[in-house]
C-alpha cells in the first residue's frame, strides 16, 4: 500500500511538472466573417435590395426578383445592360469593446470583383482591381465601438474597360471576348481587367460580366503578434526520410524571444521546438525538421493519399500567442523533360514513379462562382475520382479556385495542374499591369503551395501558338500589328510569362515546376506547339475545328496531350430545363445560344453521318450526340494510354459546364454523366485493353499503370450479334507493370473468316485466376453499316436491403444502351454500354427519388433510324 502511495504521488508530481512546462493557450485572434446585413443599390438607377455576401450583382437580382433566370431560353441577351452599371454595396457591423481594445484591426478581403472602392465609415481605405487578390486594410484608425458602416463602390468592370481601351494605343487580341453580344462591337475590353476571362464570353460560356463581393471578408482583432503563413517546404521526401522546413511568417508589434514549435496533430509529437527572436514588423523565421519513414502522398490509382496536419505555435513567456495549421501531403512530384531519341520527354514523377496522367481539364462550375456549392466541389472531384483519374487541369481563363477544390484533390489524389489566369489574349505591358500581376501571383502561389495536389504552374493557356511570335503560324494575330506594336507586345508576354511568373514561382514555392505556356514544344519561347511536336505537350483539336476524323487522334499523339475533344449534347432531361417544347429543333434560337461554338450543333451532326444513322428526332438526337462523343473520345484515350512511354498523359477537354449548354463536357451543369464520362471510367482503368487495326493487321494491346507485372489469361471470343459462338482462342500473357505492350496480333482476315464484319464482335478478357483484369470489346464495322437484329430486352427493378437495382438482360446485342428514369435524379452505376446476347448486368441505383418500372425510359441503338 505504502509502495503504491508513493508511485501514485510521483506520478502527480511528475504529470504536474510536465503540464507546467507546457505553454498556455490563449485566444489571441479573433476572426469573423462580415457577410450579413448587406444591402445593394444602383449607383444611376433605382434598383435595390437586400444582397447576399459572398454573391454577384447578377444573383442578387435575380434573388430579388428584379431579372429572371440568366441561364433560361435567351434571357442572357437581355441582362447586358447589367454589368454597364455602377452598383454600391453597403453594411454595417458591430466592433465591441473587447475588439476594439486589441493592438491590431484588419479587415480582410478574400475577393472583390473587380474595380471596387471601399470605405470604412466614410473614409476610402482601398481601391481595388484585381478579382484574383486579396486585400488587408488596417482600420484600427478608423473603427470605433459600436456601429462601423462598410461600403464597396463597384465601377462597371465594362466601362472601366472602355476607358483603358481607349486609352491603349492600339486594341489587343481577345479570341473569346463576345464583345457583340455584349453590345460593345468589335471593343474586346476583358484584357485589361485581372478578372476571370471566361465572364465575357467562351465558346461554351455565356457572357455575364460580374461585379461583387464573390469571397467572404473577414474581421481580424489581435494583440502583440501573429502568424499570418505557414509554409511546410519538402526539400528532400523518401520513403526513408522527409527533409522539410517550416516557414513561419510572423508579424510583431514589438520584439521579443520566443519560441516556435511544430506539432503532428494527430499524434501530438512534437516535431520541432525552437527559441527564436522575433523582431518588429514583419519576420521570415525557417526551421528544418525530419520525419522518419514518413507516410507518402500518392495519386488516385497509385495508393492512399496520406496526409499530416501540421500545427505550428508560436510561443511567448511560456503562453501560445498564434497557431496556424497546415494539411499537406508528403511526397516527390515533378515534372520529367529529358532528351530521348524521340524528342525529349514530358511526364510527371511521383515519389520516383513514373506516372500516366489521366485526367481532363476544369473550367468553373458556374458564371455566378459564389453559388457553386461545397456540394458541388464534392461531386466533380468525386466524379474525377471515379472515373479513375488522377488529374485535372484548372484552365487558364478561369479563376485559382477556392481553397476546398485543393483540399478535395489533396483528399482524393487528384494532381493538380494549375494554370495561372491567362488565355487566348494578349496582354498590355505597361508597369502598373505588370506590378499587378506580380501580385496575384503571390497571393495565390502562397495560399496553394502547401497542397500536395499541385503539380505544374503553368503560364497561360493557348498564347504562345495563338502569338507564333518565332514562327509564320498563328492565329493570325501578329499580322494585325506593325513591327513595333509587335516587339512592344512581345515585350509584355515575356515580361510576364518568361520573367515575373516563373520568378514567384522560384521564389514562393520550394521548386514547384513551371512552364510557360500551354501547348509548348518546350521551354524556349520559341519552341511553338504543332501537331508533328516530339517534345512538349499537345493541344489537339484537328478533330472538331479540323474537321478530322476520329481515326487521327491514333495519327497524331505527343508526349503530353493536355487538350483535345468533342461536342455533344446535355441530355433531354437537362435541356428540358432551360427549353420550352418549340424550342425542341438543334437549329432553333434558344438552343443555338446554348451552343457558344459557333459551328457546334450542325458540326455534331456532320460527324454524326459518318459513323451513324442520323435522327431526325429531336431527343434521339440527344442521345446520339452522346454515343457519337463517348467513341470519339474513346478512341483518343485508347490511342493515347497505348503509345506510352512515348505519350504520357491524356486531358481531355473538358470535366463540367458552367452554365446548361452542348458542350465538350463529359458532365453537365447539374453534373449528370453523360455517355463520354461513363466511357471515361472504363478507358480510365488502371488496366485496358485495346485493339487496334491497321493495314488490315488487328494488334491488342495490355496497357497496364500498375507498378507489379501480371500473369494472367488473355481470352477472345468472337460472338454474333445473334449470339453464336463463332471463334475462341486462349492465350497465356505477361501483363507488364506500368507500360503498354501488345498481346496478340492477327490479321482482319484470319480473325473473321468467313463471318461477316457487319454482324460480330470480338469479346476481349484478360484474368489473372479468377480476377477479371480488364475486358473490352472490338468491332470491325462502322455502327451505322453494322446489321443490328431486333433485341427482346428484359428488365427488372429489384430492392434488397433498402439498395435499389435494376436488372437487365437481351437476347441479341444491344448497342449503346442508356437507361433513363423521366424527370428524376436517379443515377445509373453504368450506363451507355453494349449488352451481349445472353448476358446479364446488374445496375445499382442511387439518388433521393424511387425508382419507378412506369418513369424508365430505354434507349439504344437498333432505336435509331434516319
Amino acid at each position: 500500500m505504502n509502495n503504491y502511495r508513493l508511485n501514485l504521488m510521483a506520478l502527480l508530481f511528475f504529470t504536474g511538472l510536465f503540464n507546467a512546462c507546457q505553454p498556455n493557450e490563449i485566444k489571441n485572434m479573433e476572426t469573423r466573417e462580415l457577410n450579413s446585413n448587406w444591402t445593394y443599390h444602383q449607383v444611376n438607377g433605382e434598383l435595390a435590395g437586400n444582397a447576399a455576401v459572398p454573391g454577384t450583382i447578377h444573383t442578387d437580382l435575380l434573388a430579388n426578383n428584379q431579372i429572371e433566370d440568366p441561364f433560361y431560353r435567351t434571357n442572357e441577351k437581355n441582362q447586358q445592360w447589367i454589368d454597364k452599371e455602377d452598383w454600391e454595396y453597403s453594411s454595417s457591423f458591430q466592433l465591441s469593446e473587447k475588439e476594439i481594445s486589441r493592438q491590431n484591426l484588419h479587415l480582410g478581403f478574400k475577393g472583390l470583383d473587380t474595380y471596387a472602392d471601399v470605405y470604412v465609415n466614410g473614409s476610402l481605405v482601398l481601391k481595388a482591381d484585381n478579382m484574383f487578390r486579396e486585400w488587408e486594410i488596417d482600420i484600427k484608425k478608423l473603427a470605433k465601438a459600436g456601429e462601423n458602416q462598410l461600403h464597396i463602390y463597384f465601377h462597371s468592370p465594362v466601362k472601366k474597360g472602355l476607358e483603358l481601351l481607349n486609352a491603349s494605343a492600339y486594341t489587343f487580341p481577345a479570341s473569346n471576348d463576345q464583345s457583340e453580344n455584349g453590345g460593345l462591337g468589335d471593343k474586346k475590353v476583358s484584357v485589361f481587367t485581372r478578372k476571370a476571362g471566361y465572364h465575357y464570353g467562351w465558346d461554351w460560356g455565356p457572357r455575364f460580366v460580374t461585379s461583387g463581393i464573390w469571397r467572404p471578408i473577414e474581421l481580424k482583432a489581435w494583440n502583440e503578434v501573429r502568424i499570418k503563413d505557414v509554409f511546410i517546404q519538402q526539400k528532400s521526401v523518401k520513403k526513408e526520410q522527409a527533409k522539410l522546413t517550416a516557414d513561419f511568417a510572423v508579424e510583431a508589434n514589438e520584439a521579443f524571444t520566443g519560441k516556435v514549435i511544430v506539432k503532428d496533430q494527430s499524434t501530438g509529437k512534437e516535431l520541432l521546438n525552437k527559441q527564436v527572436e522575433i523582431e518588429e514588423g514583419s519576420n521570415l523565421i525557417s526551421v528544418p525538421f525530419n520525419i522518419e519513414n514518413p507516410k507518402l502522398w500518392w495519386s488516385n490509382g497509385l495508393g492512399e493519399p496520406n496526409r499530416y496536419k501540421f500545427e505550428a505555435q508560436l510561443v511567448k513567456d511560456n503562453s501560445v500567442m498564434a497557431k496556424y495549421v497546415v494539411n499537406t501531403g508528403l511526397r516527390s512530384l515533378k515534372l520529367v523533360r529529358e532528351k530521348d531519341e524521340a524528342g525529349e520527354s514530358f511526364y510527371f514523377e511521383l515519389n520516383g514513379v513514373a506516372v500516366f496522367t489521366k485526367g481532363a481539364n476544369y473550367i468553373p462550375n458556374d458564371n455566378f462562382l459564389p453559388r457553386v456549392s461545397k456540394a458541388d466541389y464534392e461531386k466533380v472531384i468525386a466524379d474525377a475520382k471515379d472515373a479513375n483519374m488522377n488529374m485535372l487541369r484548372v484552365w487558364g481563363g478561369g479563376t485559382y479556385e477556392n481553397d476546398i477544390f485543393y483540399d478535395l484533390c489533396d483528399k482524393n489524389g487528384i494532381m493538380v495542374w494549375q494554370d495561372f489566369m491567362f488565355a487566348c489574349s494578349m496582354y498590355p505591358g505597361n508597369e502598373e499591369f505588370l506590378e499587378n500581376v506580380k501580385q496575384e501571383a503571390k497571393d495565390n502561389i502562397v495560399r496553394l503551395r502547401n497542397h500536395p495536389s499541385i503539380a505544374l504552374w503553368c503560364g497561360n493557356n493557348e498564347i504562345n501558338t495563338a502569338w507564333s511570335y518565332f514562327s509564320k503560324s498563328g492565329w493570325g494575330w501578329k499580322e494585325l500589328y506593325n513591327e513595333e506594336q509587335r516587339e512592344e507586345i512581345q515585350k509584355a508576354y515575356m515580361d510576364i510569362f518568361h520573367d515575373i511568373l516563373p520568378d514567384a514561382v522560384a521564389e514562393y514555392t520550394d521548386g514547384d515546376d513551371y512552364w510557360p505556356s500551354s501547348p509548348q514544344a518546350g521551354f524556349e519561347p520559341e519552341k511553338h506547339a504543332d501537331y508533328d511536336s516530339r517534345s512538349g505537350d499537345m493541344h489537339y483539336w484537328g478533330v472538331w475545328h479540323g474537321l478530322h476524323p476520329f481515326e487521327d487522334f491514333d495519327k497524331y499523339k505527343a508526349r503530353f496531350m493536355s487538350e483535345y475533344g468533342f461536342q455533344s449534347f446535355p441530355d433531354f432531361e437537362t435541356v428540358k430545363k432551360y427549353t420550352l417544347p418549340e424550342d425542341y429543333n438543334i437549329e432553333s434560337e434558344v438552343m443555338a445560344s446554348h451552343q457558344r461554338s459557333g459551328i457546334g450543333n450542325l458540326r455534331i451532326k456532320e460527324y454524326m453521318g459518318w459513323d451513324y444513322k442520323v435522327p431526325t428526332d429531336f431527343e434521339k438526337f440527344l442521345y446520339m450526340s452522346q454515343v457519337l462523343q463517348a467513341r470519339g473520345i474513346k478512341t483518343a484515350v485508347e490511342a493515347h494510354r497505348r503509345a506510352r512511354p512515348y505519350c504520357m498523359g491524356t486531358l481531355y477537354w473538358q470535366i463540367n459546364d458552367c452554365w446548361p449548354v452542348a458542350s465538350w463536357s463529359s458532365t453537365d451543369y447539374y453534373h449528370k454523366w453523360k455517355a463520354m464520362h461513363y466511357m471515361v471510367r472504363k478507358a480510365y482503368q488502371p488496366v485496358l485493353l485495346s485493339a487496334f487495326a491497321k493495314n488490315d493487321t488487328l494488334a491488342i494491346y495490355g496497357v497496364s499503370d500498375l507498378l507489379v507485372g501480371k500473369k494472367g489469361g488473355l481470352s477472345l471470343n468472337l460472338i454474333s450479334f445473334k449470339g453464336e459462338q463463332l471463334f475462341e482462342k486462349e492465350l497465356f500473357v505477361d501483363l507488364e507493370a506500368n507500360t503498354s505492350s501488345v498481346l496478340f496480333t492477327s490479321s482482319l482476315a484470319d480473325l473473321l473468316g468467313k463471318f461477316d464484319k457487319n454482324s460480330v464482335v470480338l469479346q476481349m478478357e484478360v484474368r489473372e485466376g479468377n480476377q477479371l483484369l480488364a475486358d473490352g470489346k472490338y468491332y470491325f464495322a462502322k455502327p451505322k453499316d453494322m446489321l443490328l437484329p431486333e433485341a427482346k430486352i428484359d428488365v427488372q427493378l429489384i430492392e434488397k436491403e433498402d439498395r435499389h437495382f435494376i436488372q437487365v438482360s437481351a437476347d441479341k446485342l444491344v448497342r449503346d444502351l442508356y437507361l433513363n428514369f423521366k424527370d428524376s435524379d436517379i443515377r445509373c452505376s453504368d450506363n451507355y454500354f453494349d449488352l451481349l446476347p445472353g448476358e446479364k448486368r446488374t445496375i445499382e441505383l442511387t439518388g433521393n427519388d424511387v425508382p419507378q418500372q412506369s418513369d424508365l425510359q430505354i434507349r439504344h441503338l437498333q432505336q435509331i433510324s434516319e
